[in-house]
């Protein structure tokens, strides 16, 4: 089973421009209770390098893109997120590394719990233990 999980979201619009809709429990698959953004990353810096015990999130680039590596302990899997309309699924006890960052890239983040940095896991091996590997 593929550890990505893209959502595509209907682009709208006209003569004027698009427009793209996220909505709670539609195409964003729970309630939002949190949402930010990285921007301005510097080039041949990665971010991530974390897991959730519980949090869920929906990662987009509303500009740019950047490289996406999702890892449960037993697989690995990569892909970009280069689209407004294409947005990436992170499901909880997920290790998660954003790589590769465009100079305009702005990567959305849709979670839905509240920050609590307990719900952390910053350490590799830690991660593969609490998963039983």
């Amino acid at each position: 089973m593929s550890l990505i999980k893209l959502i595509d979201f209907k682009l709208l619009g006209d003569e004027r421009g698009h427009l793209t809709v996220l909505e709670a429990n539609k195409n964003i698959p729970f309630e939002i209770r949190r949402v930010y953004y990285l921007t301005g990353t510097l080039p041949g810096v990665s971010r991530g390098f974390h897991a959730h015990k519980e949090l869920e999130q929906i990662a987009v680039c509303v500009s740019g893109k950047c490289r996406m590596l999702l890892d449960d302990g037993k697989q690995k899997e990569e892909t970009w997120l280069d689209s407004p309309t294409k947005a990436m699924r992170i499901q909880k006890m997920v290790w998660h590394e954003m790589h590769d960052f465009s100079d305009d890239c702005v990567l959305l983040v849709l979670a839905n719990e509240h920050y609590d940095e307990a719900d952390y896991i910053r350490d590799y091996q830690r991660f593969l233990s609490e998963i039983g590997r």
